[in-house]
């Protein structure tokens, strides 16, 4: 969920691949040009807890990552597409069954499926069902304005099976929902599976994480409100471990 804006930039990113360059040249974006980084990237830069060496096994991970999360909410055809495979690519979240290309784009794109939840409808704070594409990137971004984020904290296994911990992180800048900023820093920690075939496209993702950390986050009324959590949170949007 690294956020960006959407002007072109005329420097590689340093953190991403598959943006710019001859391989990119006939890409088309959902904004109509690459993306830019440059903020969040200040923003990883400022915040990493690790700084892993380039070319190392946590870096290649944090690389793939950043460069799928790039593509899946930027890239407007699937053919441009390289860090996953279209014909067997499959999404799943807290062990819920998985989504297709197909189904993510039905649901509108993936904020909405990394948020699912089973609570009622009238008790969610943000409800995935009533979110199009557009409304959910409008919405984190934002109550980030300067992005949100992701360092790999630790690599567990290499390809193909790449298993690895992560952190998202960004302050709550902007509304959210109606609630104002509270200028706090967010933070979510989780783990993830990525399946990968021998040119290292992506065939299955996982992740395994508390959307309370984030939404949590969000319902906090200044930075100092960190009791706030599944059993303190206002009655209009309680956190349970099944969101």
């Amino acid at each position: 969920m690294d956020s960006s804006s959407s002007s072109s930039s005329s420097y590689s990113d340093k953190y991403r691949s598959f943006i710019h360059g001859e391989s990119e040249k006939d890409t088309v974006w959902r904004t109509g040009a690459p993306p830019n980084y440059d903020v969040v990237n200040k923003l990883f830069e400022e915040g990493k807890t690790k700084e892993w060496p380039v070319g190392s096994l946590e870096e290649r991970v944090q690389r793939l990552v950043k460069s799928w999360e790039m593509e899946l909410f930027h890239k407007a055809r699937l053919e441009d597409c390289k860090t996953l495979n279209p014909h067997k690519f499959t999404l799943c979240v807290n062990g819920r069954p998985g989504f297709n290309l197909g189904d993510l784009k039905q649901m509108g794109g993936g904020y909405n499926a990394l948020l699912q939840t089973s609570l009622p409808k009238e008790l969610r704070c943000y409800d995935p069902t009533e979110e199009t594409m557009e409304t959910s990137h409008d919405a984190f971004t934002t109550t980030f304005p300067r992005g949100f984020a992701l360092e790999v904290l630790q690599v567990y296994a290499g390809p193909p099976e790449i298993i690895y911990k992560f952190r998202h992180w960004g302050y709550m800048e902007g509304p959210f929902k109606g609630r104002p900023p509270s200028g706090g820093l967010v933070e979510v920690f989780g783990l993830a599976i990525f399946t990968v075939d021998e040119v290292m496209r992506s065939e299955k993702v996982e992740f395994f994480y508390d959307r309370g950390e984030l939404l949590g986050g969000l319902l906090r009324e200044s930075p100092s409100d960190d009791g706030l959590n599944e059993g303190s949170a206002p009655s209009r949007c309680p956190f349970m471990n099944n969101m």
